[in-house]
């Protein structure tokens, strides 16, 4: 698969191409459609996988490029419920050792999650508003059903291979 541009410079997942048209996917919302040859560019500066991952919003690209673990995806949680906190309370609070924690802090300021704040007169911080953004976009809804290990694809009135 290649990357495409058309001559209005939006870019396409290359699926097939013909003689006078190809098939192109539109990585923003999946449709795909024919273009002219004569219309499309080949890009060779970015990889198909790189223009398939545009459609994902780039606060959420960002925090899931940035947040490797668990731990640090659970210290954005907890500063967005509880607010801004000062570096001590982290310190106090959590299981974080204070170099590990500097790390963390350093790498989410850097990506725009945290931005450094002021909170009871010493160095805190605080998550951003495109932080907000992707916590709020991956987060679990409590009114929709979640899969559970015992969830099957099987339908109800046929067994499951393993049960029988």
């Amino acid at each position: 698969m290649k990357t495409v541009q058309d001559d209005t410079g939006k870019r396409y997942l290359l699926l097939k191409r013909s003689e006078h048209a190809s098939l192109v996917r539109d990585p923003q919302n999946g449709n795909e459609c024919y273009v002219q040859n004569d219309r499309l560019e080949d890009l060779d500066s970015e990889s198909a996988l790189e223009t398939a991952a545009r459609s994902v919003s780039d606060p959420v690209k960002t925090l899931l490029t940035s947040v490797h673990d668990e731990a640090t995806l659970g210290l954005l949680v907890e500063l967005e419920e509880r607010g801004p906190l000062g570096v001590r309370t982290v310190l106090d609070a959590y299981d974080f050792c204070e170099s590990d924690l500097h790390g963390r802090l350093t790498v989410l300021t850097a990506a725009g999650l945290l931005e450094e704040t002021e909170v009871a007169g010493e160095r805190g911080y605080r998550i951003t508003e495109p932080c907000v953004r992707a916590l709020e976009t991956i987060r679990v809804d409590d009114d929709e059903p979640t899969a559970t290990a015992e969830t099957s694809d099987a339908s109800p009135s046929e067994p499951n291979e393993s049960q029988s």
